[in-house]
């Protein structure tokens, strides 16, 4: 068997059993229990500061301020 063939046999077979439970697996954590408040967190960060501007200590050193 030469190794094109071999190569395409793999990738036919293992190669997509590895990859839809590396899917599944990806969406499991996603879903999991107790992961609702990360992601309303990570959803809502965006307006933390809406009404008044960062305190010194959030805002990114390597951000230049402008005066």
């Amino acid at each position: 068997m030469d190794r094109y063939s071999f190569l395409r046999q793999l990738a036919d077979s293992w190669v997509l059993l590895v990859l839809v439970l590396v899917f599944l697996g990806v969406v499991l954590f996603v879903f999991r229990p107790g992961s609702r408040r990360v992601h309303r967190d990570a959803a809502e960060s965006i307006f933390r500061n809406e009404t008044k501007p960062a305190a010194g200590d959030d805002a990114d050193p390597g951000e230049k301020e402008v005066k």
